[in-house]
């Protein structure tokens, strides 16, 4: 059984207990950095937001039902005060507690409901090859993303395009999208660009990272480019639990050969996905 599928039942079954990012991950038989990135590709959103909006889901059914005490609703789904429940009940609602109450109709309202997961993997991923890749510095432009949206990336690529054979100290030909610095509420940074030798030459406008030296088992993605979500919800859902391979904490890399076109999104694209030992 995949671990989405046992965090999601996990989650349905306790959510309205005291309920860790830690105990879910432990529950569903992986670590926390794996559940959060397989979780996000899968989902598109981070584990607990997903608490939390079902959390919220459930407390707006009691308030439009009537329920006479707000606070014994906002104490019962874990925010220990009238404030904090309203803050995030209007961040996630766009209206208050008592708004609600007084409405008592949640037509308006775009509830979280479970998340049903099917049995069925959407792809069947040929085994991996893998590789111990050295220490790259990559140049490029970047931004900060969340698995929630992720719509500012190709904007990225557009971006880069003009400059590529032509970044100083640029190696080859080769592209990479790198997501890394990424954390347990689904935030991560990418970055669009490719191998330089040193940073020394670049432009301040460029955005650069370092990417360790890393064993990586390495995935096609063939197809158009929009349909990679398929690809890394097949890694982190079905190889990885099947392998018995821990995925490292480290930068993800999407690799951009002249098997890719490019200006079509077409082709074979490369996923490297770091892993321990």
């Amino acid at each position: 059984m995949d671990p989405i599928k046992k965090a999601v039942w996990c989650i349905e079954s306790r959510f309205a207990s005291d309920l860790s990012l830690d105990e879910i991950a432990e529950v569903s038989g992986v670590s926390r950095f794996h559940l959060s990135r397989a979780f996000g590709a899968a989902t598109g959103r981070s584990v607990m937001r997903y608490v939390r909006e079902r959390r919220l889901s459930e407390a707006a059914r009691q308030l439009a039902s009537g329920a006479p005490d707000i606070l014994s609703v906002a104490l019962d789904w874990g925010y220990g005060s009238h404030e904090a429940f309203t803050r995030a009940f209007r961040d996630q609602f766009g209206l208050t507690p008592e708004d609600l109450r007084a409405k008592g109709d949640l037509s308006s309202l775009r509830l979280a409901e479970p998340i049903a997961m099917y049995s069925d993997m959407p792809i069947t991923l040929p085994e991996p090859r893998f590789v111990t890749e050295k220490p790259l510095l990559i140049a490029g432009f970047g931004g900060s993303f969340s698995y929630e949206n992720t719509a500012g990336i190709p904007a990225l690529w557009q971006r880069i395009a003009p400059h590529l054979g032509h970044i100083p100290g640029q190696i080859g030909h080769v592209c990479y999208g790198v997501s890394y610095n990424c954390d347990d509420h689904g935030q991560f940074d990418y970055i669009a660009g490719a191998a330089v030798s040193d940073f020394s030459e670049l432009p301040a406008e460029f955005d650069r990272t370092r990417v360790p030296e890393q064993n990586y088992a390495v995935f096609e993605h063939r197809g158009h480019v929009t349909q990679i979500k398929r690809t890394y919800e097949a890694i982190w859902q079905d190889w990885l639990p099947k392998s018995g391979r821990k995925p490292a904490d480290g930068p993800t890399l999407e690799r951009m050969d002249e098997r890719f076109d490019g200006a079509t999104g077409n082709g074979v694209l490369e996923i490297w996905l770091a892993l321990k030992g």
